[in-house]
């Protein structure tokens, strides 16, 4: 098995953990501008849930792990990172331990 197959497979299997923690939006976080779109943050939350616009820009390794939508005109980005059960350090995204955080924000607040 070369280096290559072992990647995409490990990279599909962290796509499925990230997939079902994006859509289940547990361990979410949003910024203070996500907040403040008021209603529109409704059409943000079903748009990250839903999210399927996975591309070789936005993920190149194919994990699923960011994405970006436009909502009510403004550039929405979504990250995924990985936490030990402390959350003061990463963790393996394959970890059975691994905290997931989703977090949301506008892209100007990158």
């Amino acid at each position: 098995m070369t280096t290559e197959v072992i990647q995409n497979e490990t990279s599909a299997k962290i796509a499925a953990l990230n997939d079902a923690h994006r859509r289940s939006m547990q361990g979410c976080t949003v910024t203070k501008g996500i907040v403040a779109m008021g209603s529109a943050a409704n059409e943000v939350f079903v748009g990250v849930r839903d999210y399927v616009a996975f591309t070789e820009d936005n993920d190149p390794y194919g994990e699923h792990d960011f994405g970006s939508l436009v909502v009510a005109g403004e550039k929405v980005f979504w990250k995924i990172d990985y936490y030990d059960e402390n959350l003061k350090n990463w963790c393996d995204p394959l970890d059975p331990d691994c905290q997931r955080v989703l977090t949301i924000m506008l892209a100007e607040e990158y």
